[in-house]
């Protein structure tokens, strides 16, 4: 299969395609096409084979392969954020922007321990562990996120219509007539029957969305609870390597939390939390 990537990219450069499609144009042309056409196929043959399989041409594809998948993942990534942040409401974003900035907090106060005295000295936490950061930023505004849409979901669904349906349902059910043999009169109980377990499924989904709504205000408050944590360590255990290794272990352990995140994309439309998360802290991305 790799081999076939090879040859098609080779085959496919618009030289090549330039190149062979001129040159077989003039072998139909020639009056002896029988002859050159078959010329022409031989070297197109011998040119892929040649490059197709050339190591200095393989790892280009790769790399190539690699940039579009990268480019895609970005691209995912902003179509995500502009999602969250343009149905966000206020509070929540705000909510963020504290915690970012909070963030942003723990690294001065990193950089200034590392180089005390020099306005700029380089970067306080190492690129692995700004990315342990911009992930929990990542994971807390999604959560954020998650819980608007669940809380959305909660607003628009009663459970107390959805028990009134099932009670209704119930005494329909019972009030047909125990003996009824008639086509009719089955296909009647069968469509009760069915709407009410579908009522109870209903009523078990809002039960089970509850539940997830509660445990998402934990796991944002956990979260928020995780970095101010880490800020209080980078005051007064004044060790950057310390500081760097909580990031990391903080972000490790919020693999829970990640798994609740990708459960929970039925109510939220969100992909799959396995991409890399948006520089909140190495670049200038803002929700």
């Amino acid at each position: 299969m790799q081999l076939t990537k090879y040859l098609k990219t080779a085959f496919l450069n618009r030289w090549n395609l330039l190149a062979f499609l001129g040159a077989a144009g003039f072998a139909l042309v020639s009056g002896h096409w029988d002859v050159a056409l078959p010329l022409v196929l031989a070297v197109e043959a011998a040119y892929l084979g040649l490059v197709g399989t050339h190591p200095k041409f393989q790892r280009y594809v790769d790399a190539q392969s690699a940039k579009a998948a990268r480019d895609e993942g970005l691209a995912s990534v902003q179509r995500t954020l502009l999602q969250i942040t343009r149905a966000l409401p206020r509070e929540s974003l705000e909510r963020f922007e504290a915690l970012r900035t909070r963030c942003e907090q723990l690294r001065e106060i990193a950089l200034a321990m590392k180089h005390p005295g020099e306005e700029k000295a380089g970067r306080p936490l190492e690129d692995m562990q700004l990315a342990g950061l911009d992930r929990l930023l990542w994971i807390y505004l999604r959560l954020l996120y998650t819980q608007f849409a669940i809380k959305r979901f909660l607003n628009k669904t009663s459970a107390e219509a959805i028990r009134d349906d099932i009670e209704r349902l119930q005494q329909r059910i019972a009030a047909l007539p125990p003996d009824a043999e008639s086509p009719q009169s089955a296909r009647i109980r069968h469509t009760l029957e069915d709407n009410l377990e579908t009522s109870r499924v209903r009523l078990e989904n809002l039960t089970k969305a509850r539940d997830n709504h509660q445990l998402v205000e934990l796991e944002i408050d956990r979260l928020e609870n995780k970095i101010q944590s880490l800020s209080e360590l980078a005051v007064n255990r004044q060790e950057p390597e310390f500081i760097s290794s909580q990031v990391d272990h903080v972000a490790a352990g919020m693999m829970d939390t990640e798994r609740t995140m990708n459960e929970l994309r039925f109510v939220t439309g969100l992909d799959k939390l396995d991409e890399e998360p948006p520089q909140f802290l190495t670049t200038a991305t803002r929700p």
